[in-house]
């Protein structure tokens, strides 16, 4: 007679492989919010890689043909390397109209739209989108924050869409 548990043991790694191939649609589906376009070497570390400036490119996912460019600076060395450093506030936004704008539902007239994470625990960078709609604009502004006290360091940037925005 065959142990009843023989069955369970068996099905074991289909299920690990199907769990490991919904974690990496998920993590794939997050990093395709930001698209690492270049960077740049700021200072060299002898151990781990360089302090840089990276500049990546954010796809508004409610606003079809407008691409947000944000460059910032992401800490090397050991602790970058690992994931412990935690990177600086500074950071520069230009939003532009990529393609003909098509806004895909009413927005609200404050959202954030992207945030990405500074450090391990406490500090991300948030880009937040804000309808002007008597000007017929969306601005965007990019700012850090931590969990005690974020950065008055800030950018913004706007692009002119030409045509009434629905409002939530």
């Amino acid at each position: 007679m065959m142990n009843p548990n023989f069955f369970c043991f068996r099905r074991m790694p289909s299920m690990l492989r199907a769990v490991a191939l919904a974690a990496g649609v998920l993590l794939l589906a997050c990093a395709a919010r930001a698209e690492q376009l270049g960077e740049v070497s700021t200072v060299f570390k002898l151990i781990g890689p360089n302090h840089k400036i990276i500049v990546e490119a954010y796809d508004d996912p409610k606003v079809e043909g407008v691409t947000c460019f944000v460059s910032r600076a992401k800490t090397g060395g050991i602790s970058g390397a690992v994931g412990l450093a935690t990177d600086k506030s500074d950071a520069s936004i230009a939003c532009r109209q990529v393609g003909e704008i098509r806004i895909k539902e009413a927005l609200p007239r404050q959202e954030e739209v992207f945030s990405a994470r500074l450090s391990i625990l406490f500090k991300s960078l948030q880009i937040v989108r804000i309808v002007d709609a008597k000007r017929q604009s969306l601005v965007y502004m990019t700012y850090s924050d931590k969990l005690i006290e974020g950065s008055p360091k800030n950018s913004i940037t706007a692009v002119p869409v030409g045509k009434p925005i629905p409002v939530k």
